[in-house]
């Protein structure tokens, strides 16, 4: 694989990451930034699809790279219908539902989109997406919640656990559907996987509402005392998801999302900020805990991940309370660009049979 390139395209809410790969190798990465000012002028996510891809194309230009090289292009998937994890071919359907958003409207929705049209001017070129955010592989049992008119779904760091799980069984030589793991993500939001053989076979909904509390989302919370919120009337329904997404967490209890500011607040000898690093841990561990026993003890690893786990003090506050399970690995930060690009690699080497989404 000399000439042939991976172009990965990850839309977010105010930028557009993209990244080329050669075989296993990056030779470009690029954050491009859009201003609130760009993006106002927008009425919906899917108008900014032109405005985005103009960009990407723009940028690859300047970095001169030769788009006729590029053999695969792995979108960011959004928020599509709920689907097995794997990687999937780019076809009419699933360009629909992300089009019309059919679990709501998402920046990357957009990334299937753009990787669509840009493999259509590109002679020999195949658009897929990899393991988006609703990929669902619980079992049954974990879907029920205890009431009927409530049932558990599945949305989580799907992209970055699957990464991390594949190459923690790199690691052994072995594989990953041999394999049972309990998966941490840790960042702005906390996702706690149990993956069995392969399935991610239960997971907390990280996106609004259950799990460990994180720098920007609250987590579980008091059932009561948010219905009673609910009805207070003080508050509008926008204002109290607010509250559970984005100014939960950190945010609500010290006006930051930045876990490595209130890891030096605590080190500096603020007690606050050390008993909320502590009881965001004591809450991961826990949810590992859980985790555990759904694979009924038998834990192969438990692997941290994603940018809190750089951080040494919170590690080792969930590493002290889970060790006894099983072996705690920290595998910190998250590169999502390149667990695109891998997935589109295995594609590309005939590793995996790309999937059809109906």
């Amino acid at each position: 694989m000399t000439e042939d390139l991976i172009l990965a395209i990850n839309p977010g809410s105010t930028s557009t990451k993209i990244a080329v790969f050669r075989g296993t190798k990056e030779v470009f990465l690029k954050n491009i930034k859009h201003t609130s000012e760009e993006i106002a002028g927008f009425k919906n996510i899917t108008d900014q699809y032109a405005f985005r891809k103009d960009i990407i194309l723009r940028e690859l230009e300047n970095a001169e790279f030769e788009t006729t090289n590029i053999r695969i292009i792995v979108g960011r998937g959004g928020l599509v219908k709920p689907i097995p994890s794997g990687v999937y071919y780019v076809n009419e359907r699933l360009m629909e539902d992300l089009r019309i958003g059919v679990l709501g409207q998402h920046a990357s929705n957009l990334g299937g989109l753009i990787a669509h049209d840009l493999a259509q001017a590109i002679p020999g070129a195949r658009a897929f997406i990899a393991d988006p955010v609703v990929v669902d592989e619980l079992e049954d049992i974990a879907r029920i919640s205890g009431h009927p008119e409530f049932e558990r779904i599945s949305i989580f760091h799907a992209l970055n656990q699957k990464a991390i799980a594949r190459q923690h069984a790199k690691s052994l030589n072995a594989r990953y559907e041999d394999l049972n793991l309990v998966v941490a993500h840790l960042g702005g939001g906390i996702s706690v996987g149990a993956h069995y053989k392969g399935r991610v076979v239960d997971v907390n909904q990280a996106l609004d509402g259950e799990g460990p509390f994180s720098p920007e989302r609250s987590g579980s919370l008091p059932a009561g005392a948010l219905v009673e919120m609910c009805f207070s009337g003080k508050y509008t329904m926008e204002e109290i998801k607010n509250k559970i997404t984005g100014q939960g967490g950190y945010v609500a209890y010290l006006g930051t999302n930045d876990a490595y500011e209130v890891e030096k607040m605590a080190a500096a000898g603020d007690k606050k900020a050390a008993m909320l690093q502590e009881a965001m841990a004591y809450q991961v561990a826990k949810y590992i805990g859980a985790m555990s026993t759904v694979l009924k003890g038998d834990v192969d690893a438990i692997l941290l991940t994603g940018g809190i786990a750089y951080g040494k003090p919170f590690v080792d506050v969930v590493s002290e309370r889970v060790k006894h399970i099983a072996p705690v690995i920290v595998y910190p930060g998250e590169d999502e660009m390149r667990a695109l690009a891998m997935n589109g690699l295995m594609v590309f080497n005939n590793e995996v049979e790309p999937l059809e989404y109906k």
